[in-house]
């Protein structure tokens, strides 16, 4: 599924969309450039969620953890690991264990270690200045 978005409220628009079909221990895995949308459409999922915490990217704590919501939500960073090893270092599977959803930025750094039900998004930068072009695919999507 193919979605646009011209502005960053839009993008957490799309991400409030989703977090409001997602089942416990659902994970979404986020590629795209630094700037593109991932942590806006985070934030937008935690909206989605119920959660009233402000989102922010986790890039030097790796994990942020939100909850007060429907499910919690685990907002992962991954472009400081090394690969999927750094992933179970972290608890990765405790994680998924506890029946929240996953959002996981910079996730081809860890592509081996995501099963096949993951849900990805691709957020891109369309021609116009915020336009962004979100990609969706998995189960459901």
């Amino acid at each position: 599924m193919e979605r646009y978005s011209a502005s960053e409220q839009e993008t957490e628009a799309i991400g409030r969309e989703m977090a409001q079909q997602l089942a416990p221990g659902a994970v979404v895995a986020f590629t795209g450039d630094l700037g593109a949308g991932k942590t806006a459409f985070v934030r937008g999922m935690a909206q989605g969620l119920g959660i009233s915490q402000r989102v922010t990217s986790p890039t030097f704590t790796i994990v942020n953890e939100y909850e007060g919501g429907t499910l919690p939500l685990f907002h992962f960073d991954m472009y400081r690991l090394r690969d999927a090893d750094d992933l179970f270092d972290i608890g990765w599977e405790d994680f998924l264990r506890r029946g929240g959803v996953c959002a996981v930025e910079w996730s081809e750094t860890i592509q081996e270690a995501l099963e096949p039900d993951t849900i990805y998004v691709d957020i891109r930068r369309g021609a116009e200045t915020n336009q962004r072009i979100l990609t969706i695919r998995g189960p459901g999507w």
